[in-house]
Formats: structure tokens, sequence, C-alpha cells
């Protein structure tokens, strides 16, 4: 692009900024490689003293061996025992679950029985509103009745005195 230039000034201008781009591309390359390099190194004696450090770590005297053999029996017998504790709370959890559920039948039963109480109330009472009703309306008829005779009786008395007056 810098040699297509018109002018010489800008394709010169054009020329040195590719040239120092070029530099600083090849100095942070070699910047990138030394870093590279280092860490390599840095790896490698890392993992030196790595494997240094399991190898002295594996150097085990006859106490220490003895004492890997104790645990190591120690560990199933644990082991066992942590077993034998846990299928005894096992036992005890199923005793306590089939307890709560023979509950739970109970009160289901009970709560059976509750509701065919409350529907045989809800029909009484829904027996004793209509008897109540009807019982209402017969009272109402009798004194409709009552009044209706003693008016009779009053018309015929009264009506009896003004025949007899005149």
């Amino acid at each position: 692009m810098g040699r297509e230039q018109d002018k010489e000034s800008d394709k010169l201008a054009l020329l040195s900024e590719v040239d120092r781009h070029r530099r600083q591309m090849l100095s942070n390359h070699t910047a990138w490689k030394k870093a590279n390099l280092a860490s390599k190194l840095s790896l490698h004696n890392l993992e030196k003293e790595s494997l240094l450090y399991e190898f002295r770590q594996r150097k085990v005297t006859k106490e220490g061996l003895a004492q890997t053999s104790s645990d190591i029996t120690e560990s199933p017998m644990s082991i066992s025992q942590m077993m034998s504790q846990q299928v005894t709370q096992s036992e005890e959890s199923i005793t306590i679950l089939a307890t709560s559920s023979q509950a739970v039948l109970e009160t289901n039963e009970e709560f059976k029985a509750m509701t065919e109480t409350i529907q045989l109330g809800r029909k009484l009472i829904t027996k004793y509103n209509r008897r109540e009703l009807t019982d209402k309306l017969l009272i109402f008829l009798k004194l409709v009745l009552f009044l209706t005779t003693v008016f009779y009786i009053l018309k015929k008395r009264l009506f009896f005195l003004q025949t007899r007056h005149n």
C-alpha cells in the first residue's frame, strides 16, 4: 500500500510505519520465546522437586510400616462397627415407620367415621328445617282457621243481636 502512494512523503511514512511494526513484532516474538523457555524451565524444576519430595516420602521405616498395617487392620473393623450401627438404626427407623403407618391408618378410619357422622347431622338438620317450615305453615293455617271461626261466631252473634233489636 505504501508503494502505491503518489506522494513520496506518504509512501515513506507508511513504509517506516510498517518497518516499525515489523521490528515490534520481532521483539515481541523474541520475548515470547524467552518467556516460554523460562516457564518450561520453571515447570521442569517444579516437577523435579516434586519427584524428589515423593521419593523422600516413600522412605518408610519399620515403625511406619507397622503403624500402616495396624491402621489397615483397624479400618475394616471400624467400618464393620459403623455398618452394624447403621443396621441397628435402620431397624429402629423401620419400627418407628410401622408405628407411624398404623397411627395414620387409625386416624384415617376415625376421619371416615367423623365424616359419616357429619353427613348424618347434615341430613338431620335439613330434615329439621323442612319440618320447621311445615310446622310454621300449619300454625299459620290453624291461626287463620281460628280467627275465621272467631269472626264467624262474632258475626252470627252480632247479627243475631241486631235481628233481636229490630
